[in-house]
């Protein structure tokens, strides 16, 4: 725990740019020394990333090029909040659009803060299980793979730095340490 709480105090704030997905703006900010700096932020409005788990203990993962890394990028399924949504019914909606499963038990395992030197999103993680498979409901612009993994396996990959995206490293060591724990207790 932290013996002192710091702070900053926001002066101003300038916009740049305004989009679909994201914002970008200009904060002055007053230190606690009395001093100003500048601060960058991304506003976004925060996703949910879902550790779907089978009852073979084996984690979906959806397969996608991401384009800001010319590649393909192996990730649990996850999805952009809109403005105002509950963040688990998106989880349950992109679970089902991306895989077609759906989960008779949902598991909240905490929030993610993507880039906090930056940006303000949150990212949800859950952990869903008891699952039932249907069809597929991919967004018209959405292209991807799903794949199931053994979660040990899955998290040995992490280890290994054969998983990179962020959220989906956070998201496998939650659920495979409280996996782990119900199968001790």
């Amino acid at each position: 725990m932290c013996a002192m709480q710091h702070f900053e105090k926001t002066l101003s704030e300038e916009y740049f740019y305004k989009g679909a997905i994201i914002n970008l703006r200009r904060d002055r900010v007053e230190l606690e020394n009395g001093a100003e700096a500048n601060r960058e932020i991304v506003e976004h409005p925060g996703g949910v990333c879902v550790v779907a788990l089978t009852d073979q203990n084996e984690v979906l993962f959806v397969n996608q090029f991401r384009y800001p890394y010319h590649k393909m990028v192996r990730e649990i399924p996850a999805g952009k909040l809109s403005r105002g949504e509950d963040p688990f019914e998106c989880g349950k909606r992109e679970l089902q659009e991306e895989t077609g499963a759906t989960a008779g038990r949902y598991t909240f395992l905490g929030d993610f803060y993507p880039s906090p030197g930056y940006c303000e999103e949150i990212i949800r993680i859950y952990l869903a299980e008891e699952l039932t498979f249907g069809s597929q409901n991919l967004d018209e612009d959405e292209f991807l793979d799903v794949e199931r993994m053994p979660l040990e396996q899955a998290v040995q990959l992490v280890l290994e730095n054969q998983i990179e995206d962020g959220k989906t490293q956070a998201g496998l060591l939650k659920a495979y340490l409280l996996v782990s724990r119900r199968e001790k207790a």
